[in-house]
Parts: C-alpha cells; sequence; structure tokens
C-alpha cells in the first residue's frame, strides 16, 4: 500500500486515496457508479440497522416502490420537475422498441408514492398514513464523489401523510430526531439543526430542515434532510380524504432521507494520517486480535490464548448488536505471511477502534496489550489488561472512544465557527481558510447570492437571531444563519 498524501494539506487527494486503500469502493465502469466493497457495505448495514428500528418506533412501515416513474408523473409537479431535470436518467427503448412514454429512472419517489396515496387514502381514518422505502436513486451529477455525490446512492426515504400541518411538522421533526442520533450516537459527528433558505430547499417542498456537519477542511456537508411538502405535491396525484363532517380535504404530507453520505462523512470528520477511523457502534470489525511470536513452541500458547480472548469476546453480554445478538465483532488475524507490524498498518488503515496485542511475556504476566485507535497516533498509549477483564476492558475502551471521537470533531467545529458581520470582511477570510460563519440576513435573495463570489452558501437557518443587520446590505436582519463553503 502507499503512504497516504498529507492530510492537513490536501485533504481531497487524502480522501481519494484513503477510500480505494482502505477497500472501501472500487471504480465501476459506468462514470458515477461505484461498486461498495463488503468492508463499506457492512458499515452501511450496520447504520441501515439502527435506523431502520427508529424509524419504525415512529410508526412507519417498510414498504417498496418500481425503479422506473412514468415522466408524466414527474411533471405534474412544476417546480419538482424543474429542480430535478438536469438530473434525471430517462428509459425511452426497452425490450428492442420505443417506449409510448418515456420512463424516468427514480431520482426519489414523492411522485409515484403520491400515486399509491391516492388509492389508498379515502377517509380521514386512513390517517396517517406513514410508509418508508430503501432503496437506491440516481441523479446524474457532472462532478462526483465515492459517498458524498455519485450517480447512484443508496438510501432510506421516509414519504407520510398527516391530518393536519401540525402533525407533519411533527413528523418532519420525530425524522430529524433519529437522523440526530445516528450521526451523534453512532457515527460520534455532531451536528448543526437548522432549516434550509428557498433557494436551497427541496424542489416543490414547502420547508427543508437539513443536519449539517464540518469536515476537517473546515468544509460543511449535508448531511440529510426532512421536508415539509408543499399540498401541490398530493394535489397533483388527488390525495384526498373525507374528513369526519363529509368535506374533502388534502391531506399535508412529509419526505426524509439519510443517505449513503454518512459514509463518507465519518471518514471526513474522522479519519488522520494513518488511514480511517471508524466509530465503534457502526465499527464492522470493533476489535482485532494480534498474536506475536517468534518459535513454533510461542505460536501455538499465542495462538491459543488468542482465541479464546476471541472466543470470550465474541460470546460477552456486554456488548448487544444492532441485530440483537451479543458480542463483540472480532477478528483473529492469524496470517503467517505478514509481519505483526504490517497487521498494525493494515488494521490502522482500516480504521479497526481496538487492536489487543498478545505474545509470550503477556502470557508470562497474564495479560493481554490494548491499543487505542484514536490516541495511539500522538502518544501511542497502549493499556495492560488482566485476561479475565478482557471484556470489561474493552466495552469501556470502545465506550471511551466513541466519544473521545465525538468532543474530538466538536472541539474542531468549536475552532472553527465564527461570528461575522459584514462579508466585505469576513468572506476573503472564508474563502481562505473554510470554517463556518454565524451572520444575520435580512431575507433576500440577492444578498444570498453575493456568497457565491467565495463560493460560499447560506447552510441553514438557526432559531435565535443574535445579528442586528444582515451580512451584505446592512438593513435589518430577519434571520440568523450559518454560511460555509460545501461539498
Amino acid at each position: 500500500m502507499n503512504k497516504l498524501p498529507d492530510i492537513n494539506k490536501d485533504f481531497t487527494q487524502w480522501y481519494q486515496e484513503i477510500i480505494y486503500q482502505a477497500e472501501l469502493v472500487d471504480q465501476s465502469e459506468v462514470k458515477g457508479c461505484f461498486v461498495f466493497r463488503p468492508y463499506s457495505f457492512a458499515i452501511w448495514e450496520k447504520i441501515q440497522s439502527e435506523l431502520d428500528k427508529k424509524i419504525k418506533e415512529t410508526g412507519t412501515r417498510n414498504a417498496y416502490f418500481p425503479l422506473f416513474i412514468p415522466e408524466s408523473f414527474i411533471k405534474r409537479e412544476a417546480k419538482h420537475v424543474e429542480g430535478f431535470s438536469p438530473e434525471l436518467a430517462v428509459v425511452t427503448i426497452a425490450g428492442g422498441e420505443k417506449l409510448e412514454e418515456p420512463l424516468v429512472v427514480r431520482p426519489t419517489s414523492e411522485t409515484i408514492i403520491y400515486s399509491m396515496f391516492s388509492r389508498w387514502i379515502k377517509s380521514w381514518r386512513d390517517l396517517p398514513l406513514k410508509i418508508n422505502q430503501w432503496a437506491n436513486v440516481v441523479r446524474w451529477e457532472m462532478r462526483t464523489r465515492p459517498f458524498i455525490r455519485s450517480t447512484e446512492f443508496l438510501w432510506q426515504e421516509g414519504h407520510t401523510a398527516h391530518y393536519s400541518h401540525e402533525e407533519a411538522e411533527q413528523m418532519a421533526a420525530q425524522a430529524l430526531d433519529a437522523y440526530q442520533d445516528i450521526y451523534e450516537n453512532y457515527l460520534a459527528i455532531p451536528v448543526l439543526r437548522g432549516q434550509k433558505s428557498d433557494s436551497e430547499k427541496f424542489a416543490g417542498g414547502e420547508k427543508t430542515y437539513t443536519l449539517e456537519g464540518m469536515m476537517q477542511d473546515g468544509k460543511a456537508l449535508q448531511l440529510c434532510t426532512s421536508h415539509i411538502l408543499a399540498q401541490s405535491f398530493p394535489e397533483a396525484f388527488g390525495v384526498k380524504f373525507q374528513d369526519k363532517d363529509g368535506t374533502i380535504k388534502t391531506p399535508y404530507c412529509t419526505s426524509w432521507g439519510f443517505t449513503t453520505r454518512s459514509i463518507g462523512a465519518m471518514i471526513m470528520v474522522h479519519g488522520d494520517q494513518n488511514g480511517l477511523i471508524i466509530p465503534p457502534r457502526i465499527a464492522p470489525v470493533q476489535c482485532v486480535i494480534i498474536p506475536i511470536y517468534k518459535t513454533d513452541a510461542e505460536k501455538d500458547a499465542v495462538l491459543q490464548k488468542a482465541e479464546h480472548i476471541k472466543s470470550v469476546l465474541e460470546k460477552s453480554a456486554l456488548e448487544k448488536s444492532s441485530l440483537g445478538a451479543n458480542g463483540f465483532r472480532v477478528v483473529l488475524d492469524n496470517d503467517e505471511n505478514k509481519t505483526p507490524g504490517s497487521k498494525f498498518y493494515e488494521w490502522e488503515l482500516k480504521g479497526v477502534p481496538v487492536r489487543i496485542e498478545i505474545g509470550p511475556k503477556d502470557l508470562e504476566k497474564n495479560q493481554a496489550v490494548f491499543v487505542n485507535r484514536v490516541e495511539q497516533d500522538r502518544s501511542k498509549k497502549k493499556e495492560f489488561v488482566p485476561l479475565d477483564s478482557v471484556e470489561v476492558a474493552l466495552k469501556r475502551m470502545l465506550d471511551a472512544i466513541h466519544q473521545q471521537m465525538f468532543d474530538r470533531a466538536k472541539k474542531f467545529r468549536t475552532e472553527h465557527f465564527y461570528e461575522a458581520e459584514k462579508l466585505k470582511d469576513f468572506g476573503p477570510e472564508l474563502d481562505a481558510k473554510n470554517g463556518f460563519y454565524k451572520v444575520g440576513w435580512c431575507g433576500s435573495p440577492d444578498c444570498e447570492g453575493e456568497l457565491k463570489q467565495f463560493k460560499a452558501t447560506i447552510r441553514c437557518l438557526l432559531d435565535k437571531k443574535e445579528h442586528d443587520t444582515c451580512f451584505h446590505c446592512q438593513k435589518s436582519s430577519n434571520f440568523e444563519v450559518v454560511v460555509a463553503k460545501a461539498y
């Protein structure tokens, strides 16, 4: 494996190298479409498993809808088609013949799902209707980057219909709560929560709520979104219900999505010069055991003890997996064709949270050596653990690593989060060194557009207004916003 580019000097190239060296993705023959290798797909499965439970706790049920959508469906909502037209992939020939109506490859599923909602919703008794699907979608992106922005990606999309606008608001907030829980308590990424400006909201939506994360280069990444949809969506597909008094009404709807972009965020928030650092709660391998020996006599004794440690950890009741089974996720690397040093390098690159080393001297002392992946780059700190305490020690270290990762990411964000007043002052600074800038905004699209000269956008609107004047026109501020460059 080649040495990784300097993460501090060429963050973009570091990212491009680590995703291939750590065997997360590979190129496909189609531009912008990437192969998820088993290691990255295992990460996605862990995320998916935890998020699916949280979605079901809201009363939402899973279903599946077709990949192909009639082009006429997309055109029914004017703002929706305007927003997605440049990214659509359209099928015009199938079975060797030209189709009577072109079919759009799913960019998102509002239209096909509302066509079903119009059949399923007839009465106020049918509400709320809450549906989620796990699927792939296609958006024809011009510039792609694995996990962050690709032509095809994996996600879940929730779609719900409600009796009242208030209920829809509550649902959109519940979805964002679930997403925030996954990001902060599983991916160890602190999030900034807010509402998108009108120019950045979902095409055809009334409101878009977002979680924004700060990457190690100071740029923002939109982590996920939750939308209150304008009633034009259900109206376009004839979604109506009869109320208790006999009147015909239109439901209020939401949609919300969480994607494999979360893996890209994890890489860019936590990685270091040695490679990935994967948060323990979603790591496919939480711990790797490296046996160290020189002679055959040492080998037998060390491997026997290493196998015992692996068995104890895999059966431990201290760790409950996302699938409901007990046990830590452990690998014993007993490949005799590799030196201990090369194994250290490989598993550090892959970001395994904890390494356990055991050799003849450790057997004599009835101990194992625990190495924390987060700390080792700085101090090579090792912890000597009695063999009868490996379960408790691993649980404690994994929990500590999650907190260390979260705290480190939050500290970085705090250090790169600035208060600002005037664009002419903070714009050049933002352009040069990135970061989040909290400013006031009058609400004018013209003022918002001035950010483009510094390659920046309004990432989200915040609840609490602190600045009295707009960052550009200096008129009275109506919104508190966060400005940043973004992926």
